[in-house]
């Protein structure tokens, strides 16, 4: 029991400072930057996770056949990065971005069997539901003192200044796509719904976040949160009305916040209110998902290679005649253009098992009738939906930010959904480790520790020389910022090497 609370504590510990970290950078001494230190930051989690996670299931090994079998599609997936990007060993940094995609599915995959394993699962996702609801709260409240003093100064157009604190306001609204669906679960599920002033701090701190969505008209966070939600509702129907009558309060108190703070009160001093309009067109997207789709078709079904985004010669005219980009805004073409078709083939028939297996696991925990079950499970499930349509728009699984964030909800999905073919509560025996597994265990974490430091001593020389040429871009090629594995995401000159 004593070790079951040091290991929710450190996991609570990991969430705060990946939490600060993301929302709270500009308050935080930064060794390279927030968009940097996020990047440095997931690298060395994805690796912790990678390897705890792999001495933990070596050693108490798998419960059963079917469980192997479970894990293949996932496993597929996640070797399929490296795999496929062998053919381009000549590329400059030819891995940094293929591991980072490896460890961190991975990592959310062993996060959710040590979960499960554990038997703190459960409790592991109300903890983070309550950590994240604390941290919008407080955003939102500094959000409204960024707000009260641009009114002070005079200042109308409130969306220039709101979200803060992100390089990107598009970046934070990623996480906005990850964590508004599950915000109702801080009151539905665990000890704090009960007290009246926690309810009242997650309604205000989800409000004001979709006021911030108002704000910002982000279309992607709206669409995919709206797809998730959906989804989630007509999947549990009744049992999940609980969850959705919160979200939907909560969107109503956005909605009252947004018609007070951007319409009354600016139309109060100013004398009108200046609206920013929902766009209905692909906000220049379209040439961009035809170059990607041009690529993708290039070596077909294999791709062009890892960042190749970024240094090949432009297939369409579209695209060339337009600003440049540092990926595509669709994950799905981007992997397609740069990995091919297959890596999509391994994602879909991922897509799949994840589906059935979502299905049996609703199922069992109606038959259950366990009520707080199905409430987080639909939070959840609304949660990773919604980050995956939107990665069809935006940089959802780019930016350091999100994925960060994403790594927590992709953990307890994964533990929720697959908790009954990989808990190992249940056996019998003593629980001594064999010599033998114990020295495969160690041997295969050890392997797993060495990938990860080859990979992040990578990751290091990338920054520095990105670092180290990032004038030159600026200076003589008068190319922006195009932010990719770094915030200036250009490729070093071969010169400079």
């Amino acid at each position: 029991m004593k070790a079951s609370r040091i290991k929710l504590a450190l996991a609570g510990c990991t969430v705060t400072l990946s939490l600060l970290a993301v929302l709270f950078a500009d308050f935080l001494p930064t060794y390279a930057g927030s968009y940097a230190d996020q990047r440095f930051l997931l690298v060395g989690l994805v690796g912790v996770v990678s390897v705890a996670g792999t001495m933990f299931i070596a050693t108490q090994g798998l419960p059963s056949k079917k469980a192997m079998y479970a894990l293949l599609p996932a496993f597929s997936f996640v070797l399929a990065f490296p795999i496929l990007s062998i053919p381009f060993l000549e590329q400059l940094y030819v891995f940094v971005e293929p591991a980072l995609y490896s460890f961190y599915f991975a990592a959310a995959v062993f996060g959710g069997l040590v979960l499960v394993a554990q038997g703190m699962a459960n409790r592991y996702l109300e903890i983070f539901v309550s950590i994240a609801a604390a941290a919008c709260f407080l955003y939102g409240v500094m959000s409204v003192n960024v707000y009260l003093f641009a009114l002070v100064d005079g200042y109308a157009d409130l969306s220039d200044l709101i979200p803060w604190g992100f390089v990107n306001i598009r970046y934070w609204s990623h996480v906005a796509t990850w964590l508004l669906p599950i915000l109702p679960l801080a009151v539905l599920v665990g000890p704090l719904g009960k007290f009246r002033l926690w309810r009242m701090i997650v309604a205000t701190g989800a409000g004001l976040w979709w006021w911030i969505i108002f704000l910002s008209t982000s279309r992607g966070s709206i669409l995919g949160i709206t797809i998730g939600v959906v989804f989630a509702a007509l999947f549990f129907g009744r049992q999940g009305w609980p969850w959705l009558r919160r979200f939907l309060i909560y969107l109503l108190i956005g909605l009252a916040i947004w018609f007070v703070l951007s319409v009354l009160v600016p139309s109060l001093f100013f004398g009108e209110t200046e609206l920013r309009s929902v766009r209905v067109d692909s906000a220049g997207r379209a040439p961009l998902f035809m170059e990607a789709w041009q690529m993708s078709l290039q070596y077909f079904p294999l791709g062009m290679g890892p960042q190749s985004w970024l240094t090949h010669d432009l297939l369409t005219q579209a695209y060339s005649e337009n600003s440049k980009y540092g990926h595509p805004h669709n994950m799905y073409l981007m992997w397609a253009a740069e990995y091919g078709w297959l890596l999509i083939l391994l994602f879909l028939l991922l897509a799949l098992q994840l589906t059935v297996q979502l299905w049996r696991r609703r199922t069992a925990l109606l038959a259950e009738g366990d009520t707080e079950g199905v409430l987080m499970l639909a939070g959840v499930v609304a949660s990773v939906i919604a980050a995956f349509i939107h990665a069809g728009a935006s940089a959802v699984f780019i930016a350091p930010g999100s994925m960060l964030v994403g790594l927590f909800v992709l953990a307890g999905f994964w533990a929720l959904i697959f908790s009954p073919l990989f808990s190992v509560k249940q056996r019998n025996g003593s629980n001594l480790v064999l010599p033998k597994k114990l020295a495969f265990a160690t041997s295969s974490a050890a392997l797993v520790l060495i990938l990860w430091l080859l990979w992040a001593a990578q990751v290091h020389t990338y920054y520095l020389d990105m670092k180290a040429d990032e004038s030159y871009y600026h200076e003589h090629m008068n190319e922006r910022t195009l932010p990719r594995f770094w915030f200036h995401g250009n490729f070093p000159r071969p010169d400079t090497r």
